[in-house]
Protein backbone atom coordinates (compact mmCIF):
# COMPACT_ATOMS: atom_id res chain seq x y z
CA UNK A 1 0.00 0.00 0.00
CA UNK A 2 1.19 3.30 -0.92
CA UNK A 3 0.42 5.83 1.86
CA UNK A 4 -1.55 9.10 0.87
CA UNK A 5 1.86 11.21 2.29
CA UNK A 6 4.75 10.27 -0.72
CA UNK A 7 7.30 11.59 -2.70
CA UNK A 8 8.06 9.97 -6.08
CA UNK A 9 11.59 10.01 -6.96
CA UNK A 10 12.62 10.75 -10.90
CA UNK A 11 15.97 8.71 -10.62
CA UNK A 12 16.91 9.11 -14.18
CA UNK A 13 16.72 13.12 -13.21
CA UNK A 14 20.03 13.51 -11.74
CA UNK A 15 21.66 12.32 -14.93
CA UNK A 16 19.79 14.39 -16.84
CA UNK A 17 20.96 16.96 -14.94
CA UNK A 18 24.33 16.32 -14.43
CA UNK A 19 25.10 15.81 -18.24
CA UNK A 20 23.01 19.75 -18.59
CA UNK A 21 25.94 20.76 -15.97
CA UNK A 22 28.57 19.49 -18.27
CA UNK A 23 27.81 21.09 -20.85
CA UNK A 24 28.08 24.64 -18.57
CA UNK A 25 30.94 23.93 -17.86
CA UNK A 26 33.02 21.43 -20.01
CA UNK A 27 36.35 21.74 -19.02
CA UNK A 28 35.92 21.26 -15.32
CA UNK A 29 35.38 17.87 -13.38
CA UNK A 30 32.17 17.80 -11.68
CA UNK A 31 32.43 17.35 -7.98
CA UNK A 32 28.72 16.67 -7.13
CA UNK A 33 27.37 17.84 -3.24
CA UNK A 34 25.32 15.30 -2.03
CA UNK A 35 25.46 16.22 1.98
CA UNK A 36 22.55 16.47 4.10
CA UNK A 37 21.07 12.93 3.00
CA UNK A 38 21.03 14.10 -0.79
CA UNK A 39 19.14 17.35 0.54
CA UNK A 40 16.79 15.22 1.68
CA UNK A 41 16.32 12.86 -1.36
CA UNK A 42 18.68 9.79 0.42
CA UNK A 43 22.86 9.72 0.35
CA UNK A 44 22.90 6.61 -1.23
CA UNK A 45 20.37 7.00 -3.67
CA UNK A 46 21.34 10.01 -5.09
CA UNK A 47 25.10 9.08 -5.14
CA UNK A 48 24.30 5.98 -7.05
CA UNK A 49 22.29 8.15 -9.49
CA UNK A 50 25.20 10.14 -10.30
CA UNK A 51 27.82 7.27 -10.52
CA UNK A 52 28.86 9.29 -13.81
CA UNK A 53 30.59 12.47 -11.51
CA UNK A 54 33.78 12.35 -11.31
CA UNK A 55 33.78 12.85 -7.17
CA UNK A 56 31.45 13.14 -4.57
CA UNK A 57 31.33 15.75 -1.60
CA UNK A 58 29.42 15.89 1.71
CA UNK A 59 29.28 17.80 4.79
CA UNK A 60 30.70 15.52 7.72
CA UNK A 61 32.73 12.25 7.66
CA UNK A 62 30.17 9.85 9.00
CA UNK A 63 28.47 10.57 5.68
CA UNK A 64 31.78 9.68 3.59
CA UNK A 65 32.10 6.41 5.35
CA UNK A 66 28.39 5.59 4.65
CA UNK A 67 29.27 6.09 0.86
CA UNK A 68 32.64 4.03 0.98
CA UNK A 69 30.60 1.55 2.75
CA UNK A 70 28.19 1.32 0.10
CA UNK A 71 30.70 0.76 -2.68
CA UNK A 72 31.99 4.23 -3.71
CA UNK A 73 35.02 4.66 -5.00
CA UNK A 74 35.03 7.86 -6.56
CA UNK A 75 37.19 10.43 -4.45
CA UNK A 76 34.83 11.89 -1.61
CA UNK A 77 35.98 15.56 -0.22
CA UNK A 78 34.36 15.80 3.42
CA UNK A 79 33.47 19.91 3.51
CA UNK A 80 33.49 20.52 6.95
CA UNK A 81 36.84 18.19 7.15
CA UNK A 82 37.50 16.66 10.84
CA UNK A 83 37.15 17.74 14.28
CA UNK A 84 39.13 15.07 16.48
CA UNK A 85 42.42 12.80 15.94
CA UNK A 86 39.56 10.05 15.64
CA UNK A 87 37.69 11.62 13.15
CA UNK A 88 41.05 12.02 11.41
CA UNK A 89 42.38 8.28 11.82
CA UNK A 90 38.79 7.63 9.89
CA UNK A 91 39.42 9.91 7.35
CA UNK A 92 42.62 8.36 6.62
CA UNK A 93 41.38 4.98 6.69
CA UNK A 94 38.32 5.13 4.27
CA UNK A 95 40.26 7.80 2.15
CA UNK A 96 38.48 10.57 2.27
CA UNK A 97 39.49 14.00 1.03
CA UNK A 98 39.18 16.63 4.07
CA UNK A 99 38.57 20.35 3.65
CA UNK A 100 41.49 21.83 5.93
CA UNK A 101 39.92 25.43 6.71
CA UNK A 102 41.77 25.38 10.40
CA UNK A 103 45.02 26.07 12.13
CA UNK A 104 44.10 23.30 14.72
CA UNK A 105 43.64 20.96 11.84
CA UNK A 106 46.81 21.55 10.42
CA UNK A 107 48.63 20.99 14.19
CA UNK A 108 46.63 17.57 14.09
CA UNK A 109 48.01 16.36 10.73
CA UNK A 110 51.63 17.38 11.94
CA UNK A 111 50.82 15.01 14.84
CA UNK A 112 49.73 12.09 12.96
CA UNK A 113 51.97 9.30 12.50
CA UNK A 114 51.99 6.75 9.10
CA UNK A 115 52.12 5.90 5.65
CA UNK A 116 48.77 6.49 4.64
CA UNK A 117 48.61 9.62 1.88
CA UNK A 118 46.01 11.62 2.89
CA UNK A 119 44.47 14.30 0.27
CA UNK A 120 43.55 17.56 1.73
CA UNK A 121 41.49 20.68 0.28
CA UNK A 122 42.85 23.99 1.38
CA UNK A 123 40.50 26.38 2.35
CA UNK A 124 41.18 30.23 1.70
CA UNK A 125 38.10 32.56 2.87
CA UNK A 126 37.66 35.01 0.56
CA UNK A 127 34.54 36.16 2.03
CA UNK A 128 32.50 34.19 2.97
CA UNK A 129 33.88 34.30 6.65
CA UNK A 130 32.45 31.13 7.51
CA UNK A 131 35.37 28.43 6.96
CA UNK A 132 37.97 28.57 5.88
CA UNK A 133 42.33 30.39 6.33
CA UNK A 134 42.57 34.76 5.77
CA UNK A 135 45.16 35.66 3.14
CA UNK A 136 47.33 36.12 5.15
CA UNK A 137 47.49 32.57 6.98
CA UNK A 138 46.63 30.80 3.68
CA UNK A 139 50.41 30.39 2.42
CA UNK A 140 51.54 29.62 5.52
CA UNK A 141 49.23 26.98 5.95
CA UNK A 142 50.08 25.25 2.80
CA UNK A 143 53.46 25.70 3.15
CA UNK A 144 53.03 23.45 7.06
CA UNK A 145 50.55 21.04 4.94
CA UNK A 146 53.18 20.39 2.15
CA UNK A 147 56.01 19.60 5.04
CA UNK A 148 53.87 16.80 6.17
CA UNK A 149 54.93 13.38 5.50
CA UNK A 150 51.30 12.09 5.31
CA UNK A 151 49.92 14.33 3.20
CA UNK A 152 49.76 14.12 -0.51
CA UNK A 153 51.30 16.70 -2.93
CA UNK A 154 50.22 19.09 -4.44
CA UNK A 155 47.62 19.88 -2.50
CA UNK A 156 44.44 21.07 -3.51
CA UNK A 157 42.86 24.43 -3.12
CA UNK A 158 39.35 26.17 -2.85
CA UNK A 159 36.71 28.38 -1.48
CA UNK A 160 33.40 28.83 -1.58
CA UNK A 161 31.12 32.25 -2.99
CA UNK A 162 28.44 33.93 -0.48
CA UNK A 163 26.87 35.42 -2.84
CA UNK A 164 26.56 34.19 -6.43
CA UNK A 165 23.18 33.46 -6.24
CA UNK A 166 22.99 37.57 -6.49
CA UNK A 167 24.28 38.11 -10.72
CA UNK A 168 23.93 41.98 -10.06
CA UNK A 169 26.32 41.71 -6.91
CA UNK A 170 30.34 42.41 -7.43
CA UNK A 171 30.64 40.48 -4.71
CA UNK A 172 31.51 37.21 -6.50
CA UNK A 173 33.69 38.86 -8.77
CA UNK A 174 36.07 40.26 -5.82
CA UNK A 175 35.78 37.35 -4.33
CA UNK A 176 37.26 35.49 -7.35
CA UNK A 177 40.09 38.21 -7.90
CA UNK A 178 41.67 37.23 -4.01
CA UNK A 179 41.32 33.67 -5.02
CA UNK A 180 43.50 33.99 -8.16
CA UNK A 181 45.65 36.70 -6.83
CA UNK A 182 46.45 34.74 -3.66
CA UNK A 183 46.54 31.03 -5.69
CA UNK A 184 48.48 32.32 -8.58
CA UNK A 185 51.86 29.91 -9.05
CA UNK A 186 50.96 27.31 -6.79
CA UNK A 187 49.94 23.80 -8.18
CA UNK A 188 47.40 22.12 -7.22
CA UNK A 189 43.97 21.65 -8.65
CA UNK A 190 41.39 24.64 -7.95
CA UNK A 191 37.47 24.42 -7.19
CA UNK A 192 35.47 27.33 -6.23
CA UNK A 193 32.66 27.34 -8.36
CA UNK A 194 28.69 25.88 -6.36
CA UNK A 195 25.70 25.73 -8.19
CA UNK A 196 25.08 29.65 -8.72
CA UNK A 197 28.80 30.15 -9.90
CA UNK A 198 28.27 27.57 -12.70
CA UNK A 199 25.29 28.96 -14.32
CA UNK A 200 26.21 32.62 -13.71
CA UNK A 201 29.80 33.18 -12.81
CA UNK A 202 31.97 31.88 -16.28
CA UNK A 203 35.30 32.95 -14.42
CA UNK A 204 34.03 30.26 -11.60
CA UNK A 205 34.57 27.12 -13.25
CA UNK A 206 37.99 25.72 -12.99
CA UNK A 207 39.38 22.39 -12.37
CA UNK A 208 36.40 21.24 -10.50
CA UNK A 209 33.00 22.42 -10.12
CA UNK A 210 30.60 21.86 -6.88
CA UNK A 211 27.00 21.46 -8.11
CA UNK A 212 24.79 20.47 -5.31
CA UNK A 213 21.04 22.02 -5.68
CA UNK A 214 21.03 21.89 -10.06
CA UNK A 215 21.75 18.26 -9.29
CA UNK A 216 18.34 17.86 -7.94
CA UNK A 217 16.69 20.13 -10.61
CA UNK A 218 15.78 22.94 -8.85
CA UNK A 219 17.34 26.89 -9.71
CA UNK A 220 19.64 29.03 -7.57
CA UNK A 221 18.53 31.62 -8.47
CA UNK A 222 15.43 33.56 -6.72
CA UNK A 223 12.49 33.93 -9.22
CA UNK A 224 13.90 31.32 -11.22
CA UNK A 225 13.04 27.72 -12.04
CA UNK A 226 15.07 24.35 -12.54
CA UNK A 227 12.91 24.60 -15.79
CA UNK A 228 14.75 27.59 -17.41
CA UNK A 229 17.62 25.99 -16.83
CA UNK A 230 16.63 22.89 -18.69
CA UNK A 231 16.95 20.91 -15.84
CA UNK A 232 14.59 18.19 -14.46
CA UNK A 233 13.00 17.88 -10.89
CA UNK A 234 13.92 14.71 -8.89
CA UNK A 235 11.19 15.05 -6.32
CA UNK A 236 7.81 15.19 -6.51
CA UNK A 237 6.43 15.18 -3.27
CA UNK A 238 2.09 14.09 -3.66
CA UNK A 239 -0.80 12.95 -1.05
CA UNK A 240 -4.34 12.92 -1.80
CA UNK A 241 -7.80 14.46 -1.24
CA UNK A 242 -9.28 12.38 2.26
CA UNK A 243 -11.75 14.53 2.49
CA UNK A 244 -14.32 17.22 0.67
CA UNK A 245 -16.88 19.53 2.18
CA UNK A 246 -18.99 22.61 1.70
CA UNK A 247 -18.73 25.92 3.88
CA UNK A 248 -20.73 28.89 4.13
CA UNK A 249 -19.42 32.42 3.64
CA UNK A 250 -17.82 33.54 7.06
CA UNK A 251 -16.89 30.12 8.24
CA UNK A 252 -13.47 30.41 9.30
CA UNK A 253 -11.07 27.29 8.68
CA UNK A 254 -8.36 25.91 10.75
CA UNK A 255 -6.56 26.46 13.68
CA UNK A 256 -7.10 30.34 14.76
CA UNK A 257 -9.89 31.05 12.18
CA UNK A 258 -7.14 33.02 10.60
CA UNK A 259 -8.71 32.65 7.03
CA UNK A 260 -12.44 33.23 6.77
CA UNK A 261 -14.73 32.05 3.27
CA UNK A 262 -15.38 35.27 1.80
CA UNK A 263 -18.77 33.06 0.20
CA UNK A 264 -19.85 29.32 0.00
CA UNK A 265 -16.37 27.37 -0.51
CA UNK A 266 -15.92 23.45 -1.83
CA UNK A 267 -12.98 22.36 0.74
CA UNK A 268 -10.72 19.75 0.40
CA UNK A 269 -8.66 18.55 3.18
CA UNK A 270 -5.24 16.79 2.42
CA UNK A 271 -3.51 14.30 3.99
CA UNK A 272 0.15 16.50 4.61
CA UNK A 273 1.24 18.79 7.21
CA UNK A 274 4.32 20.33 8.84
CA UNK A 275 4.62 16.45 10.36
CA UNK A 276 5.44 15.41 7.00
CA UNK A 277 7.72 18.49 6.22
CA UNK A 278 5.57 19.93 4.46
CA UNK A 279 6.22 24.09 5.30
CA UNK A 280 3.98 25.68 8.13
CA UNK A 281 4.53 28.96 7.51
CA UNK A 282 2.76 28.37 3.78
CA UNK A 283 0.36 30.58 3.92
CA UNK A 284 -3.55 30.80 2.23
CA UNK A 285 -2.95 31.29 -1.58
CA UNK A 286 0.11 28.87 -1.62
CA UNK A 287 -0.36 26.43 -4.70
CA UNK A 288 -1.21 22.89 -4.94
CA UNK A 289 -2.37 20.67 -8.24
CA UNK A 290 -5.22 18.28 -8.26
CA UNK A 291 -5.16 17.49 -11.98
CA UNK A 292 -3.95 20.21 -13.89
CA UNK A 293 -5.33 22.91 -12.33
CA UNK A 294 -4.28 24.90 -9.26
CA UNK A 295 -6.31 24.87 -5.72
CA UNK A 296 -4.76 27.64 -3.19
CA UNK A 297 -4.53 26.49 0.46
CA UNK A 298 -6.49 27.93 2.68
CA UNK A 299 -5.94 28.35 6.85
CA UNK A 300 -3.28 27.12 9.09
CA UNK A 301 -1.20 24.27 7.53
CA UNK A 302 -1.01 21.36 10.48
CA UNK A 303 0.90 18.43 11.49
CA UNK A 304 -0.67 15.99 9.44
CA UNK A 305 -3.31 17.93 7.18
CA UNK A 306 -3.96 21.10 4.96
CA UNK A 307 -7.06 22.29 3.32
CA UNK A 308 -7.63 23.73 0.11
CA UNK A 309 -10.51 25.94 -2.19
CA UNK A 310 -11.51 23.50 -4.64
CA UNK A 311 -13.33 25.70 -6.64
CA UNK A 312 -11.05 26.22 -9.68
CA UNK A 313 -11.26 21.66 -9.19
CA UNK A 314 -15.08 21.09 -9.43
CA UNK A 315 -14.74 17.68 -10.20
CA UNK A 316 -12.27 16.92 -7.32
CA UNK A 317 -13.33 13.91 -5.59
CA UNK A 318 -12.20 11.84 -2.36
CA UNK A 319 -8.66 9.91 -3.20
CA UNK A 320 -7.79 12.33 -5.85
CA UNK A 321 -3.96 12.30 -6.09
CA UNK A 322 -2.59 15.44 -4.73
CA UNK A 323 1.05 17.24 -5.77
CA UNK A 324 2.51 19.39 -3.35
CA UNK A 325 5.46 19.98 -5.38
CA UNK A 326 7.55 18.68 -8.08
CA UNK A 327 6.15 17.71 -11.68
CA UNK A 328 3.85 20.45 -12.57
CA UNK A 329 4.94 22.23 -9.60
CA UNK A 330 7.99 23.54 -9.16
CA UNK A 331 9.54 23.58 -5.35
CA UNK A 332 11.01 27.01 -6.34
CA UNK A 333 7.78 28.56 -5.99
CA UNK A 334 6.53 27.01 -2.60
CA UNK A 335 9.36 28.05 -1.40
CA UNK A 336 8.66 31.67 -1.96
CA UNK A 337 5.15 31.60 -0.94
CA UNK A 338 6.26 29.69 2.29
CA UNK A 339 9.02 32.55 2.77
CA UNK A 340 12.22 30.44 3.01
CA UNK A 341 14.07 28.99 -0.24
CA UNK A 342 14.27 25.23 -1.64
CA UNK A 343 16.59 23.83 0.23
CA UNK A 344 14.57 23.91 3.22
CA UNK A 345 11.61 22.25 2.08
CA UNK A 346 13.51 19.55 0.27
CA UNK A 347 15.77 18.61 2.93
CA UNK A 348 12.91 19.18 5.75
CA UNK A 349 10.71 16.08 4.28
CA UNK A 350 10.53 13.47 6.97
CA UNK A 351 10.60 9.89 7.28
CA UNK A 352 7.65 9.44 7.72
CA UNK A 353 7.07 10.19 4.09
CA UNK A 354 7.33 7.16 1.49
CA UNK A 355 9.81 7.38 -1.14
CA UNK A 356 9.29 6.14 -4.28
CA UNK A 357 11.75 5.45 -6.75
CA UNK A 358 10.97 5.49 -10.52
CA UNK A 359 12.36 3.56 -12.83
CA UNK A 360 12.19 2.30 -16.20
CA UNK A 361 9.84 -0.88 -15.88
CA UNK A 362 9.08 -0.99 -12.04
CA UNK A 363 8.03 1.32 -9.08
CA UNK A 364 10.49 0.58 -6.00
CA UNK A 365 9.03 1.70 -2.31
CA UNK A 366 11.16 2.05 0.82
CA UNK A 367 9.18 2.89 4.25
CA UNK A 368 9.58 5.44 6.76
CA UNK A 369 12.53 4.47 9.41
CA UNK A 370 14.61 2.47 6.13
CA UNK A 371 14.33 5.19 3.47
CA UNK A 372 17.19 3.49 1.13
CA UNK A 373 16.05 -0.29 1.85
CA UNK A 374 13.54 -0.19 -0.94
CA UNK A 375 11.12 -3.45 -1.97
CA UNK A 376 9.49 -3.71 -5.09
CA UNK A 377 5.93 -2.80 -6.12
CA UNK A 378 3.26 -3.39 -9.05
CA UNK A 379 3.17 0.07 -10.82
Amino acid sequence: MIPAAHAVLDLSAPRHNLAEIRRHAPDSRIMAVIKANGYGHGLLRIAKALRGADAFAVARVEEGIRLREAGIRERIAVLEGFTSGEELELVRRHRLEPVVHSLYQVEMIEAATGIAALGVWLKLDTGMNRLGFTVEQFLPALRRLEECPIVRTPISLMSHLAKADELDSTETERQLSVFHRVTEGLEGERSIANSAGILGWPGSRSDWVRPGILLLGVSPFQHRKGLDHNLRPVMTLQSRLIAIKNIAAGDAVGYGGRWVAPAATRLGVVAIGYGDGYPRAAGSGTPVLIGTARAPIVGRVSMDMLTVDLSRCPAAAIGDPVILWGEGLPVEEVAECAGTIPYTLLCAVTQRVRIIEEHSDTREVSGSGTPESPRKIAK
